[in-house]
């Protein structure tokens, strides 16, 4: 594995946060989890500038800038600009965050739910890695849940099986399908080095360089909600290598298709029609 070595050059980063009728109080705890990653960051490097995108797809237009206004001191002083994007209506997950990364001129982009929280060197851990590898192209986190539950958040090619099982079956049943599981969720990940060779990462972290994300057009705006990160992963491990970083730490609610009523189900499994069209077609055979 290739050491991780400090680049002192001065970089740009742009973050992009999609919200849907998120709470003013999670928003808050994101950003001022974000601005303590920024401030470890800007210690150890030179940050020319930061760009925190807040995209709201809400219709009610539910989040306001001067919920952050006891932050302004603070990001001033890391050279942070917060702006807000409203108006273009629930476009869905993807395309929202596509409105940041179509414009944004960083180095490095950080795609980003509202839902998570990170530790202070999460930033640092991530630049540090991919300023030292020229190969990579995006980094995935170690994740956990509010009750430190570990999260896999980097997947195998799945079978169309899998992801029944995986977002239908209720939870006491899918003891019977633990191995399939595993295997789709790459629990044989080491935890203590990375990982270079992962094939699909999760969307609500995923730290790109902004050229190579570019490259590819961001998300697919063909996906409303539900695998444009599976997508995306695909086109852009074709622009380089993605990595499983589990030193760059995270906590995420998430959640699950299974518990989120019919409209989800039936949105999930548009979309997954429309991924597997894309990429090819496996019912049963778990690569």
């Amino acid at each position: 594995m290739p050491a991780v070595k400090p680049s002192p050059l001065s970089f740009s980063l742009s973050i992009s946060v999609v919200c849907y009728n998120s709470g003013g109080k999670q928003l808050r705890t994101l950003i001022a989890s974000l601005l303590a990653s920024l401030q470890d960051l800007d210690s150890s490097r030179q940050l020319s500038s930061v760009m925190i995108s807040l995209i709201d797809n809400s219709e009610s237009h539910s989040v306001k800038l001067d919920l952050f206004n006891s932050y302004a001191e603070k990001l001033e002083s890391l050279r942070v600009k917060l702006s807000l994007i409203q108006g273009q209506g629930n476009v869905g997950y993807g395309s929202a965050h596509n409105l940041m990364i179509r414009n944004t001129e960083a180095d490095y982009h950080l795609i980003l739910n509202p839902d998570v929280l990170l530790r202070d060197d999460s930033l640092r851990t991530g630049i540090d890695y991919l300023e030292a590898n020229e190969s990579i192209v995006m980094v995935s986190p170690y994740a956990e849940d509010e009750h430190g539950h570990k999260q896999r958040l980097c997947k195998r090619y799945p079978s169309v099986f899998t992801f029944f099982v995986r977002g239908f079956v209720p939870s006491p049943l899918k003891g019977l399908f633990k191995q399939r599981l595993a295997l789709f969720e790459m629990h044989e990940l080491p935890e203590h080095t990375a990982t270079d060779t992962v094939p699909i990462v999760s969307g609500c972290f995923m730290l790109c360089r902004t050229d190579k994300l570019k490259a590819i057009d961001g998300f697919d705006d063909n996906y409303f909600l539900y695998f444009e990160d599976f997508d995306l992963s695909l086109r852009l491990g074709k622009q380089g290598d993605i990595a499983y970083l589990p030193a760059m730490k995270i906590l995420h609610g998430g959640g699950n298709s299974a518990g989120k009523g019919w409209h989800h189900i039936s949105m999930f499994v548009r979309s997954g029609i429309r991924f597997f069209n894309t990429h090819g077609w496996r019912f049963f055979r778990q690569s």
